[in-house]
């Protein structure tokens, strides 16, 4: 049964995350210990609010160094809702500007979407590599956020120097006026959805198995 630490560092829905790993077969800790984090086959980190203030927590919880270190030995992780954009390498909310972990290039901004927040159940866009989204492609899952990725860089780079990584998109909003923006990335050790798959159902709980199965 592979281990999973859920890292609680003050922001995020960690007893419903908890719940769900634990339904897919997984031997689930919740805390902030460093060395429980650091030594799981798997790291969750999940994430509400604010990007600035989820920052300021996984910094004081030294979530940033086990990130880190996780990444460079090429364990996995996991980031959920804001623990996704806080991968990203700023965030910019009210006009102020917060940096992020600096995995991937990028900013997450406003949703330009003619309601906001974006809430609710949509269809995604995965690409046909994927892993996370394996028997579930053509499936809805939950949303609740008013900033995203709404670009990607890294997708687009020719030089064949780097392994592009895999890149899911959604919309918030409908026809003409929809905002896309980015629903998931799968990129080596480092994966991050900006839904919930903990409350997306059935969906959800069979990309969080697939997760675990990569363990």
């Amino acid at each position: 049964m592979p281990t999973v630490t859920v890292f609680d560092y003050g922001f995020g829905n960690v007893r419903s995350a908890v719940r769900a790993l634990e339904h897919v077969g997984a031997d689930v800790t919740l805390t902030s210990d460093r060395a429980t984090a650091e030594n799981a086959d798997g790291l969750v980190v999940p994430g509400v609010g604010a990007f600035a203030a989820c920052m300021e927590g996984l910094r004081a919880a030294r979530g940033d160094q086990i990130v880190g270190r996780r990444l460079a030995g090429g364990r996995p992780v996991l980031g959920i809702c804001v623990g996704m954009q806080i991968m990203f390498e700023r965030g910019v909310e009210h006009g102020e500007e917060a940096a992020g972990l600096h995995e991937w290039p990028g900013t997450i901004e406003l949703l330009q979407a003619p309601v906001i927040p974006n809430m609710g159940w949509a269809q995604v866009t995965p690409p046909a590599e994927t892993v996370l989204f394996k028997g579930v492609e053509d499936e809805r899952f939950y949303f609740v956020h008013s900033y995203g990725a709404r670009e990607f860089p890294l997708e687009h780079d020719d030089t064949g120097r780097l392994k592009r990584p895999l890149v899911t998109w959604s919309e918030a909003g409908d026809g003409a006026n929809a905002d896309r923006f980015v629903a998931a990335v799968e990129n080596g050790p480092l994966c991050a959805t900006q839904f919930h798959p903990e409350k997306s159902g059935e969906a959800g709980l069979q990309l969080l198995r697939n997760w675990v199965a990569t363990l």
